[in-house]
């Protein structure tokens, strides 16, 4: 049996997906090549490209008059991209500030344009200490002649979640990150102007980028904007303006269609579900353990927690790793421990992680 890897990313992926790559790697269909082969501009390509972004529009129901683009760079590279194609309409954004992900946000941004924290949820200033709570949406001061604002739905290193979405003025786009948390559960793309992920979480192999965009948002790039990241020159060119990702692209349909043989978005959510509920319970009834997280806002996707005395850190870790618990340490920013349960973690796993957690404890309390 495999290890079970907690990796934040990049994370496992579905081993079926995995098996099925495998078996496709020399010879794709009959075609006589490996997809990382192909030219970009193949037929049989554009037969896997079609068919990927067919299956996420399905898979998230996106509207007609939103475009689907798959890029490069990665979630914090859009950090750039967004500002470059979104902010000239006034030349503000605003933004709250949840944690690491959405403060790196806000500061690329400011390359670009007139940048505002509307709301933080910031408990110091120097030294980085975890943010454990989403600040009230009516504390948010946006301002009227924002261009777009700005949210990280999925804070990794903390583990805070938006189950929520504001309601804005008409003229004020959501944009979000939804890297750590797409295709987690249904979304209703119809409430944003832009969403954008890194594959790396759960579509993919890293490399890769996925931007839905709504069309009235195209068009409106800073001139100093590169045209591989010009949304409307990308959009104009079915995202084949340069050489895409192309096995990524590949990996993430065989993902999609994983999801679909699951049951799509709502039976994934129930099992992202029971697989959180049961890690939050074997660390709320112990007192070995520490979630610090508000559970209103406790991410389903990525779990930190601490052990009350730091010093036997090393021997957790270490006793995981035996145990085939792979990649729990926390981020280097907050220290202590991570599990991170995209879609492809099974249950089994979680099942696991929970019985050592356990195990450990009855031993070194």
């Amino acid at each position: 049996m495999r290890p079970y890897n907690f990796s934040a990313g990049p994370a496992t992926l579905p081993q079926a997906v995995l098996q099925q790559a495998a078996d496709e790697m020399l010879d794709w269909q009959g075609s006589g090549m490996s997809v990382m082969e192909m030219s970009h501009r193949s037929k049989e390509f554009s037969s896997i490209y079609e068919h990927a972004e067919q299956t996420l529009r399905e898979l998230l129901a996106v509207p007609g008059h939103y475009k689907i683009l798959f890029m490069q760079g990665g979630g914090l590279a859009e950090n750039a991209i967004v500002p470059l194609n979104l902010i000239h309409r006034t030349g503000k954004a605003d933004f709250i500030i949840t944690g690491s992900w959405s403060a790196k946000s806000l500061n690329e941004a400011r390359k670009y344009g007139d940048v505002h924290e509307a709301a933080s949820n910031s408990s110091s200033h120097g030294h980085y200490k975890p943010r454990t709570w989403l600040p009230s949406q009516e504390t948010w001061k946006i301002r009227q002649d924002a261009a777009y604002l700005h949210i990280c739905g999925n804070e990794t290193i903390d583990g805070i979640e938006f189950f929520e979405w504001p309601c804005l003025p008409e003229q004020i786009p959501l944009v979000v990150d939804a890297s750590s948390h797409i295709l987690s559960r249904p979304l209703d793309v119809s409430r944003f102007g832009l969403i954008f992920a890194g594959a790396q979480k759960n579509i993919g192999p890293a490399g890769l980028t996925i931007v839905i965009v709504r069309e009235d948002l195209i068009g409106h790039a800073l001139p100093v904007c590169p045209s591989a990241f010009d949304y409307k020159i990308v959009a104009d060119n079915n995202s084949m303006f340069n050489t895409p990702p192309t096995y990524a692209i590949y990996i993430a349909g065989l993902v999609f269609d994983w999801i679909k043989s699951c049951g799509g978005l709502r039976a994934i959510e129930q099992t992202n579900l029971s697989k959180a509920n049961l890690l939050y319970a074997a660390l709320d009834k112990s007192s070995f353990y520490h979630n610090p997280v508000d559970p209103q806002c406790r991410s389903r996707m990525n779990i930190p927690f601490f052990l009350k005395d730091p010093s036997r850190n090393e021997a957790f870790l270490s006793g995981a790793r035996e145990a085939g618990l792979l990649q729990l340490k926390g981020h280097k920013s907050v220290g202590g421990m991570r599990a991170s349960l995209y879609n492809a973690m099974p249950l089994a796993g979680v099942q696991s992680l929970v019985h050592y957690l356990e195990d450990f404890e009855k031993r070194h309390a």
